[in-house]
This record gives structure tokens, sequence and C-alpha cells, in this order.
């Protein structure tokens, strides 16, 4: 049986990009969450510019930010920046800070407020324990694709590259102020919901659609964004999107992997249009490389599926054999600059090392907190 399922693919310039962020609001002196969203977002709406760039999210704690579409990775930073010294000024001005990471160090989810909202009402009625436990905060990138069968093909190469974004990402080693012995604490809580972590391969988007069109049709999700895979097509934008990615503080860091993911794409891309076909792996392969990168960060001993190697490789020497692929292409898309960063978060650590630094200077989880905040706030600080 065939399924239908309309898209968007090569309606826009191939390689654009657009980013979202979720970020924490945070009482000033104590560091927990605050559930300030709605008069957060009233004030936006009184504002305007920013309306639809600025949205709530499952939890009253947690505000959303999109960028519009931007074609290369500096526009990315100059939107991110923007944002961000806009949160950061009504913020203030209702009396919370705000912070960027995959998970709040200490917080509980069981003091979080639900958004009024049918969408995430009815996604807490279905899912129960598991939606009202996900206080999590994610970072998203979408990338244009000219196909739909060359977006399904680039889902299944670059998913074997989802444990290096992830460890790149990792900014989630605490969970109810305990240090967990995870880097990325966000991918634990995020595998109890349905339909998520590392997509399985299709053969085209016809395929694709079949599975979905079942699902829709049964009445067991509403549509395709009920598929919350670490990397998934999204036909009404024309995109792939990558959502295995913490919430990162520095900014830097969220254009670097911008880059990166644009990188990727475009490199398979090109690979697509001469071959017709690309790489994939088992899932199974790429779910446990997944899972050492959450546990180790860019330290982890992974297979290497592209060569298969017998002895495992540390995850960051991968890293820097894919930007060495890369980096002609992020020439070409005008993204080099930026791509650089990869580099800088080879070198410094992830957002994860940085928490540990601070809490194993003090063993000070609200110091945690109160350090994410200002890193997340320091590009702000330089638009002052």
């Amino acid at each position: 049986m065939s399924s239908v399922l309309d898209h968007q693919f090569g309606s826009s310039d191939p390689y654009t990009l657009g980013v979202e962020e979720e970020y924490m609001l945070l009482d000033p002196e104590t560091w927990d969450l605050v559930q300030h969203i709605d008069s957060m977002l009233s004030r936006v709406t009184d504002d305007g510019q920013f309306e639809a760039r600025i949205n709530p999210e499952l939890m009253q704690s947690v505000l959303e930010i999109t960028t519009p579409v931007c074609h290369t990775a500096a526009e990315v930073h100059d939107h991110l920046r923007a944002l961000r010294s806009y949160v950061a000024e009504i913020a203030r001005k209702e009396g919370c800070r705000f912070g960027s990471a995959g998970t709040h160090p200490f917080s509980l989810f069981e003091r979080q407020r639900i958004t009024a909202k049918d969408r995430y009402r009815q996604l807490v009625n279905q899912l129960q324990y598991i939606a009202r436990s996900e206080l999590i905060f994610g970072m998203h990138v979408h990338a244009a694709v000219d196909g739909p069968d060359k977006a399904i093909a680039l889902s299944n190469a670059i998913s074997a590259h989802l444990p290096q974004l992830l460890a790149l990402s990792a900014s989630s080693p605490f969970w109810r102020g305990e240090p967990t012995g995870l880097v990325s604490s966000r991918q634990m809580i995020f595998s109890a919901f349905p339909r998520s972590g590392v997509p399985p391969r299709f053969a085209s988007y016809d395929a694709f659609a079949e599975v979905i069109g079942q699902l829709e049709r049964t009445g067991c999700i509403a549509d395709y964004t009920h598929i919350w895979w670490d990397i998934r097509p999204h036909p009404r934008l024309g995109t792939l999107e990558l959502r295995i990615c913490d919430a990162v503080t520095r900014v830097e860091d969220a254009v670097a992997l911008a880059a990166y993911y644009q990188g990727l794409v475009k490199l398979y891309s090109e690979e697509f249009d001469r071959r017709g076909e690309l790489p994939s792996y088992h899932r199974i392969l790429v779910t446990e490389n997944k899972w050492l990168a959450a546990r180790y960060g860019l330290e982890a001993p992974i297979m290497d599926l592209a060569t298969g190697r017998r002895n495992r490789t540390p995850l960051g020497q991968l890293v820097r054999r894919t930007l060495r692929e890369i980096e002609p292409h992020a020439r070409e898309l005008g993204s080099d600059r930026e791509l650089e960063g990869i580099r800088d978060i080879l070198a410094r650590g992830n957002g994860a090392d940085q928490q540990l630094r601070v809490w194993n200077a003090n063993r000070d989880i609200v110091e945690v907190v109160r350090d994410l905040a200002a890193a997340t706030e320091v590009a702000v600080a330089a638009l002052a």
C-alpha cells in the first residue's frame, strides 16, 4: 500500500539552516527554575519584533527560541546573539535570569507546571509520567535538502555521526542534584519517550511515508511531528532536522555545531548526487556508539563504523577526521570560520566538562547553575 506525505524538499535553497534552542528560566537568588513563561511571553507580545521567534514549551520554566532561515553559520551566530540578548533583557525585567544546558542540575520535575496549551495537555494525558518527567533542554538544527529520497539517504548516513554530535554538545552531567556519571543525562531521560532514539533505516521516502501513514491512520500519532528521533525528515519545512544535541551554554558552540551539521549535509548530499546511494549502518551499532558518547563524551571509545576496525577509536579522533572531510564544504558555504569552534570544543571540553570542573572545585551545585547562566549570557554582554 502506498502512502502520500506531502513535502517541501527542494522548495528552498539547499543547506540553509534554522536553529531552535530551549532555555531554562532561573531565579537569580536560588538559581532554581521559575515558572515565568507567561509573563515573559506577554512582554514579547508587547514588543512584537521577536514575537514569532520566542515560544513556550511543555513546562512553564522553559522558553524556546527559533532563528529565521539562515544561509551561513555566521547568520546563525548573529541571530542567536540577538535572541539571547533579548531574552536576557526581558528576563531581567521579570526578575529572573536564563541559562542553556541539557538539564537543570538540581531542579525537580515534580515542581514544574505544564504549559496551558492543548498540545501539551494531550501529550501529558497520553504519556503521563514520561512527559511530566521530561525536564530537559535541547538544541535542534534544520538543514534544507533538495529531494525527498535524498533526505532519507542523508538521515541514514548522518546517523553514524550522531554520537559525535551528542558528545560535542553534551551539557547535562547532573540530574536532581546529583552527578549521574554521564555527560548527557538528557539522552537517558528522553529515551523513555516512544518513537525516540536513533531512527530506523528506510529505503526511500515512500517507505518512510508509509510508516508515518499507518501511524496516522490508526490514530497512534496526530502527525509526523510526534516522531521524536535523533534526526528526522521534516517534510513540511523541507529540512532534515537534527535533534540529538543537548542545549549548549556557549553561543559559539551552538554556531559551531550548526556549521558542522551543515557541512555533513553538503558532504553527503553531493556524494548522493554522484553515486545515488550513501553508506548506512545498523541501528544497533549506532545506538551502542550513542550510549558510549552519552557516558564518556569526547573521550568515548567508540566503534569506527566507516572503517570497521577491530579496536575502538576515541570519539574525538573521529570528529577530527570528519572535520577534515567537511572543511572544504564549509569553505564553499562560507561557514569555515564558525566550524573552527569544533576544534575549540575538542581542546577545552564540552559543556558537561565545564560543569564538572565547577562542581569538583567546591561541590556546590548552585554554583554550577550560576556559572552556566553567566556563560550563557557572555555573548549578551558583548552586545551591550
